[in-house]
């Protein structure tokens, strides 16, 4: 089934299911806006299809998604053409559509998910993880936020540990994903394609993972996750930030996770903290206006840029984020991320 895309994505349909692959294995299966529409196009055909009772994505290679193909931002950056918001449009529409979709959405995940490959899972009706999944939103790391609708999924997460994931970074395994309530289930990677054909001949994913499902423990142990709850409890960054030095001299994990903070873009903190905060009393979709202003602001500044130079281009790993502290952030900075873009908001 062609609905564009090229050899970046796949579409089938098998029995009762509409099945999507990714393609680009080489490149982590990383979103491309040809992907993005492709996927777009395909899931409103299947909506209305009657054949069709449910959707499965899932991916070639060690990794599910990786994010979004971000070097297309640097490249309009470096040849001073405008930066390609129309892509975050409709990667973010399509993110939306997905959690409002009317037929089952499964996403098996197995392997890396990041940024862009979360937006196209974890809003859908069924995430299901293997023992290969890895999950992180990295982006405070590269001057960026967590996007695609983190404000919508994070703020749900018990414990304090989606404010934990936005504001380092870091990556979880399959226990702490399923246990912290981002997958449904948990399957085995060998099970892979039994569950798939399964789908396929049922079109029913609650009645293909029936035998299948396991329940592993999660990675991050009881004690520091106790930790996390009682340091990202504080009311700001800043309280966030002392609670951690008061402790890092005597707690490895407090030591840690300070560092890790203080090496991301003092802006980006800020962002995704205000951002996460704010998305607990949004919808979906008006989460997803607010994260395409924060965009549009971010593709306008320094710190995305940098990011992008220091991890991907010069891999030097040492970016100069501007400003450097948050200290010397004031507050009308950040607000103006979150301010209305008139003409411009993003239409659902």
């Amino acid at each position: 089934m062609d609905f564009g895309g090229g050899d970046e994505i796949r579409f089938e349909r098998r029995g009762r299911a509409g099945l999507v692959t990714l393609t680009r294995p080489k490149a982590l299966n990383a979103l491309s806006h040809g992907m993005v529409r492709a996927l777009a196009k395909a899931l409103t055909a299947w909506e209305d299809d009657p054949a069709i009772a449910a959707v499965l994505i899932r991916a070639e290679g060690r990794a599910f998604c990786s994010g979004g193909d971000i070097m297309q931002v640097y490249a309009a950056r470096r040849a001073g053409e405008e930066p390609p918001a129309a892509f975050f449009a409709d990667e973010y529409r399509l993110n939306a559509y997905i959690e409002r979709y009317r037929k089952p959405y499964v996403a098996l995940i197995d392997g890396i998910v990041m940024g862009g490959g979360v937006g196209v899972s974890f809003h859908g009706s069924h995430r299901v993880v293997t023992e290969n999944a890895q999950f992180a939103m990295p982006e405070v790391g590269i001057g960026f936020f967590p996007d695609v609708g983190a404000s919508h999924l994070l703020p749900k997460l018990g414990g304090h540990f989606g404010r934990y994931l936005a504001l380092t970074g870091n990556r979880i395994g399959w226990g702490d994903v399923l246990g912290c309530g981002l997958a449904t289930h948990a399957i085995n990677a060998a099970d892979q394609e039994r569950f798939a054909e399964r789908l396929c001949e049922s079109g029913d994913a609650d009645a293909a993972l029936a035998g299948l499902r396991v329940s592993p423990a999660r990675e991050t142990e009881a004690a520091v996750l106790d930790a996390i709850g009682r340091h990202f409890a504080r009311p700001s960054l800043p309280e966030i930030i002392e609670s951690l030095k008061a402790e890092a001299a005597a707690d490895p994990f407090a030591a840690r996770t300070l560092a890790t903070i203080e090496g991301r873009s003092p802006t980006s903190l800020l962002v995704a903290w205000r951002e996460i905060e704010a998305g607990r009393g949004l919808s979906m979709a008006d989460c997803m206006r607010m994260e395409y202003r924060i965009l549009v602001r971010m593709l306008a500044g320094h710190d995305f840029y940098e990011g992008i130079r220091a991890a991907i281009v010069d891999k030097d790993r040492q970016p100069k984020w501007q400003p450097s502290r948050i200290e010397d952030i004031a507050a009308p900075d950040i607000d103006a991320y979150f301010a209305s873009l008139g003409e411009r908001e993003l239409t659902l």
